[in-house]
């Protein structure tokens, strides 16, 4: 496998590389941003079973209330 660093600039979210360059279509390439500090986000998770035949013991049941008096 052959390398080639290439330098280009990001502008509307595209990356936008020296006109004399030109990659085939569909070309594999891997991004190396320097001096840039990638914010974390957190991931969360949705809660599952541990026994799924337990679901029906956390079935919602709504509620109407009557409106208040105008209190």
């Amino acid at each position: 496998m052959s390398i080639v660093t290439l330098e280009g600039i990001v502008e509307g979210g595209q990356i936008r590389l020296p006109t004399n360059v030109r990659l085939p279509e569909s070309t594999k390439v891997y991004i190396v941003v320097p001096g840039l500090e990638v914010e974390q986000v957190a991931q969360l998770l949705s809660p599952r079973l541990a026994r799924p035949e337990q679901a029906s013991d956390f079935t919602m049941e709504v509620v109407e209330e009557e409106p208040d008096a105008g209190v």
